[in-house]
């Protein structure tokens, strides 16, 4: 299971296919979130840019 407190890079390198979640998040933030947050946490991330950390946890956990 993938919590608010795990890395971005080892969500993607345990779980591959979670990229697919993140890379709709590029253009929401204005940005590539695998080169610029892949050593923040997902709790970190989405407070970054004020992101609902329930809905991305959900798709996170759906797709791994």
């Amino acid at each position: 299971m993938i919590k608010k407190d795990d890395k971005i890079l080892d969500i993607v390198s345990d779980h591959p296919q979670t990229e697919y979640v993140f890379k709709p998040y590029d253009e929401k933030i204005g940005k590539c979130v695998m080169c610029h947050h892949l050593f923040e946490t997902v709790e970190e991330f989405v407070k970054m840019y004020n992101l609902d950390l329930n809905v991305l946890l959900e798709k996170l956990n759906n797709e791994a």
